[in-house]
């Protein structure tokens, strides 16, 4: 099972989407920011709509659905039937991520013994918002990727990972300058499997291999 997926991360953006200002008074200091940074909050929100507007329709409930093809959802301040409607929502996505994580979680810790310690490290130190630099694959069974981690949460350095005793491999061709989002470690026979969802482009990557070598370049 896959747990950190583009759907996973798509329905995250749509909870974000779905935040309101608790108060008419919040609401209405956000519009005069917009209007003294010169924004035109009601075009750029409009816009923003119909970017979402397929997860919007796919994650939401159908009672939803008319603001989003009317083009009203979260472009004023909301009423509160679809306050609640958002609430109701929202509570019940945080309790369905938060027992994701749950059960991600003892999985980890249940296999977590079984991997090499250099794959529990790579798991364990953040690469999230870390950007590839460069990849290179210099024989069937290693697999290289080079990652800028100063705008991360680990290392604040280069860092080099090679992947060795490489079973499978998905194709990498997006993967030079995209950013590391979320990952998940699997067991294997043979070692372990990396899934890696990736930004820019919105990409999900997994490779099996037996270990890894980290390697921080000063």
């Amino acid at each position: 099972m896959k747990y950190f997926t583009i759907d996973w991360y798509k329905e995250m953006q749509v909870s974000g989407f779905l935040v309101f200002p608790e108060t008419k008074e919040e609401w209405n200091e956000s519009i005069e920011f917009y209007k003294a940074e010169g924004i035109a909050y009601k075009k750029n929100h409009k816009e923003d709509l119909e970017s979402r507007k397929n997860d919007l329709l796919k994650f939401l409930p159908e009672t939803f659905h008319p603001y989003i093809f009317d083009g009203t959802l979260g472009m004023d301040y909301p009423s509160p039937e679809l306050r609640k409607m958002a609430e109701e929502w929202q509570s019940s996505y945080e309790n369905r991520m938060e027992d994701l994580f749950k059960v991600y979680n003892n999985y980890y810790q249940s296999i977590k013994n079984k991997l090499p310690k250099n794959v529990v490290t790579l798991h364990d130190n953040s690469l999230h918002d870390a950007q590839v630099t460069s990849f290179h694959r210099p024989s069937k069974e290693t697999f290289e990727m080079t990652m800028d981690c100063r705008g991360g949460f680990h290392y604040f350095t280069d860092v080099k990972l090679t992947f060795l005793g490489v079973q499978e491999l998905s194709e990498p061709d997006f993967l030079e300058e995209a950013y590391w989002l979320y990952d998940e470690i699997h067991s294997t026979e043979k070692g372990f499997e990396l899934n890696v969802l990736f930004d820019c482009p919105l990409k999900e990557f997994t490779i099996k291999a037996e270990n890894v070598l980290i390697e921080e370049i000063k």
